[in-house]
């Protein structure tokens, strides 16, 4: 049985540094997969996932529009797929969610995504609190915080590297605008 599973961890935890590895590792033996990343992030160019530590491979983008299972079964008729990864999960919709729980029991195809679990104020994001519900297997990915506890808050900062308290749930930056930290100076920072 076709599993989904929802890898989830705070910013600069590796989480794209684990999907390109898991894709490669099908791929050296022949097998096909499907990356996909959300349409909103082109931090790397559209269209590409890509690590902070220099991996990077073509994907195809999703939006809020997109119908992931008509896509991916489409391209399953065409190449059998070994796997579905699943990069920036947190910007999933619900009935994305769905339809890829439906790629697993459908298709039969295992589907691995990666994504943060909370934004900038702790909220959870759609995409991630459906996983969480829906997902077969939950996996933390492990980062640390300054202090060296782990890191599971994202703290959203401005040029000097004041905390942010305000704004939209959705803005696309890396280690110049987002921090991961421990809970407990998460708090500190947001009180601050």
């Amino acid at each position: 049985m076709a599993k989904l599973y929802f890898y989830y961890s705070s910013m600069n935890a590796g989480k794209s540094t684990t999907l390109l590895q898991s894709s490669f590792n099908y791929q050296e033996r022949g097998m096909a997969t499907m990356l996909w990343t959300a349409a909103i992030d082109d931090r790397y160019g559209h269209g590409r996932i890509a690590s902070r530590i220099g991996l990077e491979q073509p994907a195809h983008l999703f939006d809020p529009q997109s119908d992931m299972f008509a896509a991916i079964a489409a391209s399953h008729q065409a190449t059998p797929l070994s796997c579905v990864l699943v990069d920036e999960a947190q910007f999933l919709t619900r009935t994305q969610v769905w339809q890829l729980a439906a790629v697993c029991d459908r298709l039969g195809v295992p589907v691995l995504c990666y994504g943060l679990r909370t934004d900038f104020q702790g909220e959870l994001f759609d995409g991630s609190a459906h996983l969480l519900g829906l997902a077969d297997a939950l996996t933390e990915i492990k980062t640390v915080c300054d202090c060296g506890r782990k890191a599971t808050m994202n703290l959203r900062v401005d040029g000097q590297g004041r905390a942010i308290r305000q704004g939209a749930q959705t803005e696309i930056g890396g280690n110049d605008r987002y921090v991961a930290l421990c809970r407990r100076h998460f708090v500190e920072q947001m009180q601050g």
